[in-house]
């Protein structure tokens, strides 16, 4: 079973298509795409009956956690997926990552602990006991390329066509959703454990990115409570 555990920083941008366009083309010769290219992601959402999570996640606060059931490509019930706890704090993203299947992930969710785990299982049931109700509450998909800096730490992605959806709230449906961004815009992650290489800071200056906050399921959480808003 593959456990990981992360640390870094993470900064986000939202970008138009043409300054998608001009970062790609100065990237080259600083950073490569990684060996798996465009990937289709899907991020299986864990909240309270009442959104607990994303509520206070969007309030911005000093601390805050998600918990999520990945997979990469469309799930069957044997493919590995992961269980990912995480956190930031200050600024910090902490990740804890356990390998799983979807049975073993539903298992877990109806308090059976994989003693697989290990640390991080228990770290991860720990989570599930506290919150007690948790459940799937929305499904995030993108289409993501990543990019690494050779012999340095720092891990650049892009998303496009991130799209989400509230009902077959499951990984081994389909990866379909509502789209999340006008079309051409993609959504920029730089991830790196200690500061921004100054030339990464030109590039961006170049293409006109700034800094900006954006959550994949707190905009889709933001839609829906519109929604049922309106047709109140």
């Amino acid at each position: 079973m593959s456990i990981s555990v992360m640390k870094r920083y993470e900064l986000k941008y939202l970008l138009t298509g043409e300054q998608t366009r001009l970062l790609r083309e100065k990237l080259q010769g600083h950073m490569q795409a990684d060996q798996y290219g465009k990937t289709s992601i899907a991020s299986l959402y864990y909240d309270t009956p009442t959104y607990t999570l994303i509520r206070e996640s969007l309030q911005k606060p000093a601390f805050k956690e998600k918990l999520r059931l990945r997979s990469y490509g469309l799930a069957t019930e044997e493919s590995p997926v992961f269980l990912e706890l995480k956190r930031k704090a200050c600024g910090v993203v902490y990740k804890r990552r356990i390998q799983t299947t979807v049975p073993l992930a539903q298992a877990f969710f109806a308090e059976a602990d994989d003693p697989r785990g290990g640390q991080i299982n228990r770290e991860l049931a720990a989570f599930r006991d506290h919150y007690r109700t948790l459940e799937p509450t929305c499904l995030i998909i993108y289409d993501r390329t990543a990019y690494f800096e050779p012999d340095g730490d720092l891990r650049l992605t892009i998303d496009e066509n991130p799209r989400y959806r509230v009902d077959d709230l499951t990984l081994t449906k389909s990866m379909d959703g509502v789209p999340l961004l006008e079309p051409g815009r993609t959504i920029l992650e730089i991830k790196v454990q200690n500061a921004m290489p100054l030339w990464l800071n030109a590039i961006l200056a170049e293409c006109g990115v700034r800094k900006g906050s954006f959550s994949k399921y707190g905009e889709a959480y933001r839609r829906e409570i519109l929604k049922a808003r309106l047709s109140a």
